[in-house]
């Protein structure tokens, strides 16, 4: 890491990115219990879309831990639950009242496309700043994942659109 000041906006990206993996695992969680997703094939693919989360969520968790970029885990777990507490707030807001299974796809085809955002960043600061190849890799091999859930919810907005 080349300055403190690298290494704070660091740990606040990979906090954030934490916290939409908490927030995605969570939205599958309360839209489904909500037979949200139950249209046109979604929910298994959505609920392996979460397990991934899920072990994003666990893989980010283990490279703060592991590393040996001395990272503040407290820091990082601090904004992982502020970026999660807005990512449900926005959900609550953009669904509304009485949401149906197109505007809960969407939402997730928004969420998805947030995620994509936050690990091209992190990604791109990784290669810059860090010097591990273990935590370049993991990065880049969650966000060709985040990617790939991007194109599954808008391929299932698209198909609900049309049903």
């Amino acid at each position: 890491m080349s300055s403190e000041d690298s290494k704070q906006k660091l740990q606040e990206k990979i906090g954030e990115a934490l916290g939409l993996e908490m927030a995605a695992q969570k939205a599958v969680e309360e839209l489904g219990s909500k037979g949200l997703l139950d249209k046109g094939g979604m929910k298994d693919k959505l609920e392996k879309m979460r397990k991934q989360a899920n072990n994003h969520q666990k893989d980010l968790e283990e490279l703060m831990l592991s590393t040996s970029l001395d990272l503040d885990s407290i820091n990082i777990q601090k904004v992982a639950n502020e970026t999660a507490q807005k990512a449900s707030e926005m959900m609550s807001t953009y669904l509304g009242e009485s949401p149906d299974s197109s505007e809960a796809i969407e939402f997730l085809c928004l969420a998805e496309g947030g995620e994509v955002t936050h690990y091209e960043v992190l990604s791109a600061m990784t290669t810059k700043l860090v010097k591990d190849r273990k935590f370049l890799a993991k990065v880049k091999a969650i966000l060709e994942e985040e990617r790939k859930h991007l194109q599954l919810c808008t391929r299932l907005a698209k198909q609900i659109a049309v049903e």
